[in-house]
């Protein structure tokens, strides 16, 4: 199993044929954090085989694109795609010497603040998420849904001022939902479920300006309620909580005027509802 402390997948530029006209060649540090690569993964479909070569840049490997350095004249790795390939184990530290790279996943994922996308959807990623992904103050997108990762939420990702996306949906994360979290003012997607989450909703979410959708289905919030605080966010679309040991009464969502779509089903919920109780823009309930 890829370790979560340890995987990459990653995104944005791409290789110039135009360069490789040129006979720009690959940085070497670039050159061999490639080839460590495959000598720490199981690669059953040998999809790296190609990372091995002397030159990588010479040809077109699999997931890898280049961009050049005009400081250097050297072409260095610009973004690495590794979804869907079967990998198993870690990944080498020497990816931590790609230093133009935008998207990586590592435990010296810190030092890499210029990463915009972090996208490790679809793997067999296991463990806990690392404390240094709160580094990524330019990162736009973490998506690492559909994998195995346990543990908790770090608070450090209450950081990452710039996130819009975050997805971490279908893994094995536990505890509670970090209150801390309600400072990500430009987050407009958040997807939290088939997990195992407890604790209780945090009221502070609604505070989170430009949320759009709150995605928590499947998780035992147990004993807890809906905060009341959910029916006034100004531009949220989609409230989803199905199955998550909800009690207490469907809150007044009057005041999210743009909710049009609602599902509280396979909860404990009690008491009426009525229409003044919602938005007249709701379609789905």
């Amino acid at each position: 199993m890829i370790s979560a402390v340890g995987l990459v997948l990653l995104v944005l530029s791409s290789c110039c044929l135009s360069l490789l006209d040129a006979q720009q060649i690959s940085h070497p540090l670039d050159v061999s954090a490639l080839q460590a690569v495959p000598r720490k993964l199981k690669d059953p479909m040998n999809h790296l085989q190609d990372w091995k070569k002397t030159d990588p840049c010479a040809s077109n490997l699999t997931g890898v694109f280049w961009i050049a350095d005009p400081s250097d004249s050297f072409l260095h790795v610009k973004e690495l795609w590794l979804l869907n390939l079967s990998l198993t184990g870690t990944l080498a530290p020497e990816l931590s010497h790609l230093a133009n790279l935008t998207i990586l996943f590592h435990p010296e994922v810190g030092n890499l603040t210029y990463l915009i996308f972090l996208l490790l959807s679809g793997n067999q990623l296991t463990g806990p998420l690392p404390q240094e992904l709160g580094s990524l103050s330019n990162l736009l997108i973490l998506q690492i849904d559909y994998n195995g990762i346990s543990g908790e939420f770090p608070t450090s990702l209450a950081n990452l001022k710039k996130l819009k996306h975050y997805h971490m949906n279908n893994n094995s994360i536990t505890g509670q939902i970090p209150p801390e979290y309600s400072s990500l003012s430009n987050v407009l997607h958040i997807l939290m479920d088939n997990s195992k989450l407890t604790g209780y909703l945090p009221p502070e979410l609604s505070q989170m300006a430009s949320i759009k959708i709150i995605q928590l289905d499947n998780n035992n919030f147990v004993g807890t309620e809906i905060p009341s605080s959910y029916g006034k966010i100004p531009n949220l679309v989609k409230l989803s909580l199905r199955n998550c040991n909800l009690e207490g009464p469907v809150p007044d969502l009057s005041r999210s005027p743009v909710l049009y779509y609602l599902d509280l089903s396979s909860n404990k919920l009690t008491g009426e509802i009525t229409n003044k109780r919602f938005s007249g823009n709701i379609t789905t309930m």
